[in-house]
């Protein structure tokens, strides 16, 4: 899912006060098409502003988080990964073997998870769906 997203913006709807620094690491984010961690968000970061600091980066995800403009996710690969809170729902793949993380949305699956939900007497509210796998291609 390609996507650009405004996190700027979503700052400001929230009443945070945005730094030049953190406008380069809002951009980053936004313009952020993988789900990167803090080291790869600092270097994307420190390659437009050399100033910022690892420590900045830390800070601004955990603040942006606090807000609800990020969401944090553990692949399994031991490293938080970050991804701009998303308007509409959405399940991920994770290649075990290279870490690549797809974003897909299937409705059958969605309907699924509501009847089993139901079954067992709930209302399906949210959920989050993290499969894991290795792809056919390199397993021949």
């Amino acid at each position: 899912m390609t996507r650009s997203i405004d996190i700027e913006a979503l700052c400001a709807e929230k009443g945070l006060r945005i730094t030049e620094q953190r406008k380069v690491i809002a951009r980053v984010l936004g313009d952020s098409e993988d789900h990167p961690d803090v080291e790869a968000l600092h270097a994307r970061a420190a390659a437009v502003d050399p100033g910022i600091s690892i420590a900045t980066v830390y800070r601004t995800v955990r603040l942006f988080e606090e807000a609800g403009i990020l969401e944090r996710h553990d692949f399994g690969d031991g490293r938080a990964r970050y991804e701009a809170a998303a308007e509409t729902h959405h399940d991920h793949l994770i290649d075990v073997e290279t870490g690549k993380v797809i974003e897909f949305v299937d409705e059958e699956l969605e309907e699924l998870q509501r009847r089993i939900a139901a079954r067992l007497g709930f209302r399906l509210v949210d959920h989050r769906m993290e499969l894991y796998g290795v792809s056919l291609s390199r397993e021949n």
